[in-house]
């Protein structure tokens, strides 16, 4: 009796490491996938951050130019004051 339930509890523990085994490597597999996949994020992270920054670059770009263009506008619509002013000074005399 003894021999068989020691054969038992022998079979059962090796039946319980067979069945582990394998999901083991699942397991182990599918941590390394979660890593690699962590780590493909941040690197996505950080290239998004560094397109954040290059955006806001382009942004304050385009502001200072559309400044600049307003300030031209201005300059143009003075010149065009001042000559129609001339002009119309001229014609009155």
């Amino acid at each position: 009796m003894k021999t068989l339930a020691s054969l038992l509890g022998a079979l059962t523990i090796a039946a319980m490491l067979a069945s582990c085994g394998p999901d083991m490597k699942t397991i182990n597999a599918a941590g390394d996938k979660a890593e690699a996949d962590a780590t493909k994020a941040e690197a996505s992270a950080q290239a998004a951050e560094q397109s954040a920054g290059q955006a806001d670059a382009a942004a304050r770009q385009a502001e200072n130019a559309a400044s600049g263009a307003e300030d031209a506008v201005r300059r143009a619509n003075d010149a065009v004051s001042r000559l129609e002013a001339a002009f119309s000074t001229s014609v009155t005399k």
